[in-house]
């Protein structure tokens, strides 16, 4: 992330900084950028699988 959208930046506050990441992590990289440890999954989509898995048993 850091490498991805922090350095990538600079914050006239901390105020700003925290909304940005924020933004980040709920716009892109929960939803849109797939994690080798969820198997190539979105985050969202790992929960989801998660969810219905359960909702099932």
């Amino acid at each position: 992330m850091k490498t991805e959208m922090v350095y990538h930046h600079k914050f006239a506050t901390m105020a700003e900084a925290k909304l940005t990441v924020f933004e980040y992590i709920e716009s892109f990289y929960n939803r849109k950028r797939r994690h080798s440890a969820l198997g190539y999954r979105t985050p969202c989509l790992y929960e989801n699988l998660l969810y219905r898995k359960a909702m099932a048993a």
